[in-house]
């Protein structure tokens, strides 16, 4: 843990720095808004949760979401896409391992899982941070990572040294925090088929963020 603080604040002088030397950049936009994001997503329908109060949106401090959630028979997944064109001007993003367990979840396993999907028409294998949580008698599987210039990030570590690069690289701050959540079945230990059906969402589901989200 102190070693990860440390790196974390290494990362974050670096940001300060680099960020405060390079001039001062025009958000960036989506290829497409994602209020057009596709409510069916292979056999999964897409139903848009209630929108965030002004004061969540205030927190997340996002220039465009999406919070929807797909079903098919037997299976439901909480799609989140939050968008910053840009994270020069105070606005980051919110890290699920900050922002869960802020929320009253326990986090109960993290590490990262890697499966292929389809980019550009060819496979590629991306790597993903796998969160399982529990509040009270809930327990939740969470798919989550950083999407930005065609990268897919599991790492907030790795996400905050890339936006460091891009500034002074590219002049460009953009991001996509990108995060699905499968509600794991009362007294179920075995979450093996609910992982399933959520990379077979992300999956189907990537080419579609791909046609929105900036390369």
């Amino acid at each position: 843990m102190v070693h990860r603080l440390a790196i974390l604040t290494l990362l974050m002088i670096g940001a300060w720095w680099s960020l405060g030397h390079v001039r001062q950049t025009e958000p960036v936009r989506l290829r497409a808004s994602l209020e057009t994001f596709p409510p069916l997503i292979a056999d999964w329908r897409g139903r848009d949760e209630p929108e965030f109060s002004p004061d969540v949106l205030a927190v997340l401090g996002v220039d465009e979401y999406l919070n929807r959630v797909y079903r098919r028979p037997g299976a439901a997944v909480g799609l989140y896409v939050g968008f910053y064109g840009s994270q020069q001007q105070g606005e980051a993003v919110h890290s699920p391992m900050n922002c869960l367990p802020g929320a009253g979840w326990i986090p109960v396993q993290s590490d990262r899982l890697t499966f292929p999907v389809s980019r550009a028409g060819t496979e590629e294998r991306v790597t993903v941070r796998r969160y399982r949580v529990r509040r009270g008698g809930d327990e939740a599987l969470v798919l989550y990572w950083y999407q930005s210039h065609g990268r897919v990030l599991a790492s907030e570590y790795w996400s905050k040294a890339y936006m460091v690069l891009d500034a002074v690289r590219s002049n460009r701050t953009d991001t996509a925090l990108v995060r699905v959540v499968s509600m794991l079945p009362r007294g179920r230990e075995d979450a093996s088929l609910v992982e399933r059906e959520a990379v077979e969402f992300v999956q189907a589901a990537f080419p579609a963020l791909e046609r929105h989200l900036p390369r």
